[in-house]
């Protein structure tokens, strides 16, 4: 199949994406498919003084993955990404992103973050008949906004921290005692995450979040263990224990190699293993989820199982955590892209 993968953009998650899109563009290379990797936003520029059939760039010898792949300690400059493009605020799209998409079987989406995961390029795809893995935009959204999240977790019997939600300038009417969690609403990758343990901690933690969003959510910390559970097709995988090195499990302790211990199957119990996956499924009903998305929990000290959200793009770098849950029943990297794709197609 022609295949677009199309990666990076212009969220605090790029470089993530940019890695997830070379493993994925690799594997489906190997299970030979025509597949090219795009930057959505950076796009596709014709050779000077010469411009290809559309359809023939799906049979051009070329490694479309470039230098293109590795995730630093630090968030990308996105506001040097955009200077890239002049009339970037003019059209999302780079030069013939669309005209590729719209050319291929199925765009392999391994964007995250806004713009990747909020369901905007979703409902584009949709408008313009466009095949693409992953959910679709309603669910997208509602995944995105981790306070729209909770209400349904709450109203469908899902466990999850205490919280509140507030916007820039809003006063507070409810409190969470310390310690806290405090998160940009629409964030992914920890981006905008802190933990809070006294009232100065609290201020810079909300001057943090809200760089990254106009609304935060205020959460009850979890003391425990941290697991997380890939869903695809509605069936959860093995339950993966993740335990950092140092803090919590923030941007640099997701992306870095050796920065954090993850164990899967996750060492439990058969009941309790049952029950992160039944709650696993439950939010992915409840979310309206397609395709395949991946959960995120907490255990507190009693035992008790917290959701905290859903991620509707699982991250496929090299340390990701759905790549291993896949390798725990013997699925390789490039079986669950090709699982992944037939998946959309159908």
């Amino acid at each position: 199949m022609k295949i677009v993968v199309l990666a990076g953009g212009t969220s605090t998650e790029r470089d993530v994406s940019l890695s997830s899109g070379v493993m994925i563009y690799r594997a489906l290379k190997s299970k030979g498919h025509k597949a090219i990797l795009l930057d959505v936003y950076l796009g596709y520029q014709w050779e000077e003084g010469k411009q290809d059939n559309i359809v023939s760039i799906f049979e051009k010898e070329r490694d479309w993955a470039g230098e293109l792949g590795s995730i630093s300690e630090q968030k990308p400059d996105i506001d040097q990404v955009k200077a890239m493009r002049p009339d970037g605020d003019k059209n999302f799209f780079g030069p013939n992103v669309i005209r590729l998409c719209q050319a291929s079987d199925a765009v392999f989406m391994a964007l995250h973050g806004e713009n990747g995961e909020n369901g905007k390029i979703q409902a584009c795809f949709d408008l313009m008949g466009i095949t693409y893995t992953g959910t679709d935009y309603v669910s997208s959204a509602l995944a995105m906004d981790k306070g729209i999240s909770k209400e349904l977790f709450v109203y469908h019997g899902i466990p999850t921290p205490a919280y509140i939600r507030f916007q820039k300038g809003q006063e507070e009417k409810e409190t969470i005692s310390f310690p806290c969690i405090v998160k940009a609403c629409c964030g992914g990758s920890s981006v905008g995450v802190s933990i809070a343990r006294t009232k100065e901690e609290y201020e810079s933690a909300l001057a943090e979040a809200f760089r990254y969003d106009d609304e935060v959510i205020v959460e009850q910390y979890i003391d425990g263990r941290e697991f997380s559970v890939g869903v695809m097709e509605g069936k959860a995988l093995p339950v993966i224990e993740i335990a950092p090195l140092e803090g919590f499990y923030n941007y640099k302790n997701k992306y870095q190699p050796g920065a954090t211990v993850e164990t899967c199957p996750a060492q439990l119990p058969v009941e309790k293993t049952g029950e992160i996956q039944k709650y696993a499924e439950k939010a992915f009903t409840a979310l309206r989820l397609k395709n395949y998305a991946r959960m995120d929990f907490m255990m507190n000290r009693d035992g008790e199982v917290f959701c905290l959200e859903a991620n509707t793009l699982p991250g496929m770098t090299p340390t990701s955590l759905l790549p291993q849950e896949a390798a725990a029943l013997g699925m390789s990297f490039d079986e669950l892209c090709e699982r992944i794709l037939k998946a959309a197609v159908r």
